[in-house]
């Protein structure tokens, strides 16, 4: 089939992206010893692949092997399997959010609690062998979740947290983390008319964290906040700008994909709300939610220097729609 549709080809990619993940998934794999593969490598099924959450390592029991017990070939490989997976703008956030605990230590002089080397690896299944199988990276303010199904790849739930948002002392001091997604948003909260405001603030104080935190799977909830169409072509595209912020974290042509079928599909239904201040500094938190996926952000702890956000799909996460298209396809016949 031929065609000169530039959404047609941006679709094709989307659901019939050739992956080759396996090349650095199995060259990191075959850097470990036994002792470290029996602790990375997981039956599919196990429950872990989807109990998560972005607390420290010292607070929440994980599964797989921490960076801390690589060697600096093995962490080499590793840098490479999660470049191969982000882009690079999503590569550099996740180092700069681990880059954090650095400065928590410092601030804290814990350094048992606050450690970058106390993230976890885990790979679900074979990934020479098998058709589905998965990966996560987590830890500390992260959870980068991949789901391999034949030749698609799932990229959801992500989670992405920064403390502190804005370095206060020290040599890094004026450092933001995850800058974009608080100052767009800010951005567009701050363009609305006080009539479209009045919409789309839902209320007056901040939550102390997401609403959906650590949850397993999300649903579509009724929406709060003002539709999309009661905006003006410029607030739409500062949306856009916004929502591509999140898409943006995973390769090129999976982020430009993902955001010509959200404008295409989409968008009309989406709502954007807010609740909190409307100025950095004090807590705030907004929320984006479409057909097909939620985003959140709050930041509201340690005096509104304390980010999370989220990006979830509600068929999407832990690849379950691809899964069950997978399962459906090959036991229907």
């Amino acid at each position: 089939m031929k065609t000169n549709n530039p959404l047609l080809y941006a679709l094709l990619f989307l659901f019939s992206f050739q992956l080759h993940a396996t090349d650095p998934v199995l060259d990191f794999l075959n850097s470990l010893n036994d002792a470290q593969l029996s602790k990375t490598r997981l039956q599919f099924d196990d429950v872990s692949r989807e109990t998560w959450h972005y607390f420290p390592a010292t607070m929440w029991p994980r599964t797989g092997i921490q960076l801390g017990e690589l060697n600096e070939k093995q962490k080499e490989l590793f840098q490479k399997m999660l470049q191969y997976h982000l882009s690079q703008a999503g590569y550099n956030k996740t180092m700069d959010i681990m880059s954090l605990e650095n400065v928590l230590a410092e601030q804290t002089g814990d350094t048992f609690m606050r450690d970058k080397n106390k993230y976890h690896i885990s790979v679900y299944g074979d990934p020479e062998k098998d058709k589905v199988w998965s990966w996560t990276f987590e830890g500390h303010h992260i959870l980068l979740s991949f789901t391999v199904v034949g030749d698609k790849i799932s990229y959801t739930p992500r989670f992405f947290g920064a403390n502190p948002a804005i370095v206060q002392s020290g040599p890094r001091k004026g450092e933001h983390t995850l800058a974009m997604e608080e100052n767009l948003g800010l951005d567009l909260i701050n363009s609305l008319t006080p009539e479209q405001k009045a919409k789309a603030i839902f209320n007056e104080e901040a939550p102390f964290d997401i609403f959906t935190k650590n949850s397993v799977s999300v649903s579509a909830e009724s929406p709060e906040g003002i539709p999309v169409p009661q905006l003006d072509k410029p607030q739409q595209e500062a949306l856009l700008k916004l929502i591509h912020e999140y898409i943006a974290a995973v390769p090129d042509d999976i982020a430009k994909a993902r955001m010509a079928k959200l404008e295409s599909e989409e968008l009309q239904n989406m709502y954007f709300a807010w609740a909190g201040a409307t100025s950095l500094g004090k807590p705030h938190y907004y929320c984006i939610q479409g057909k097909t996926f939620l985003i959140e952000f709050d930041n509201s702890q340690n005096n509104a220097n304390h980010i999370h956000s989220v990006w979830r799909d509600f068929d999407g996460d832990f690849g379950r729609d691809l899964i069950q298209e997978h399962y459906a396809s090959h036991h229907n016949n």
